[in-house]
């Protein structure tokens, strides 16, 4: 989007240059010898092509920004969750967007969405629950451009915590949703 931006940019100020070039009020008539340019007029030309070029170094600083940018947020991969809840949290929607839109870029891509809750609460009921929370993260992938038959969902409920401890903090741990790119 920037980059095509920046091509506009470039063009039209291109086209105005030569424009200006074109456009001029002395009166040469065919076959009449052209004069060598000065040096102020060398010293313009100069000054205006490498404008061009700082445009376009600029130009490829800010893709590679961004792309730094993106990667970071790709590095997340693990989405927690409140007790008993699977609403995704809003800290966790940047990094889930970078999921979906190189998902959406890449149709070979394929994840698995694992869910996973604390272990408070029944064997069965931490499976539905990390089953719902995979699906909660499935929906909002789809949303944001990811298709369907690249993602799949499992559910290891209160099986497989991220820390062992009966506390908040290890309890806070272990409610999430971790994504696992697979390879073919």
């Amino acid at each position: 989007m920037q980059k095509r931006a920046l091509v506009k940019t470039l063009g039209l100020t291109f086209g105005a240059v030569l424009m200006t070039a074109c456009a001029s009020n002395s009166d040469v008539a065919e076959g009449d010898e052209l004069k060598p340019l000065d040096a102020a007029q060398e010293t313009a030309a100069e000054v205006e092509t490498k404008g061009v070029e700082a445009q376009a170094v600029a130009g490829e600083q800010v893709d590679a920004a961004a792309n730094e940018a993106q990667a970071a947020l790709m590095d997340v991969t693990v989405f927690y969750f409140d007790f008993d809840n699977t609403t995704i949290k809003a800290d966790s929607k940047n990094s889930l967007i970078a999921h979906s839109q190189y998902l959406a870029a890449n149709s070979s891509a394929r994840v698995v969405l694992e869910g996973h809750a604390d272990e408070r609460g029944t064997v069965e009921y931490n499976l539905a629950l990390g089953e719902r929370r995979a699906i909660s993260v499935s929906r909002f992938l789809q949303a944001n451009g990811a298709a369907a038959s690249q993602i799949e969902t499992v559910s290891f409920g209160e099986e497989r915590p991220a820390l062992m401890g009966h506390n908040d903090d290890s309890w806070s741990q272990n409610r999430r949703v971790e994504i696992k790119y697979q390879s073919r």
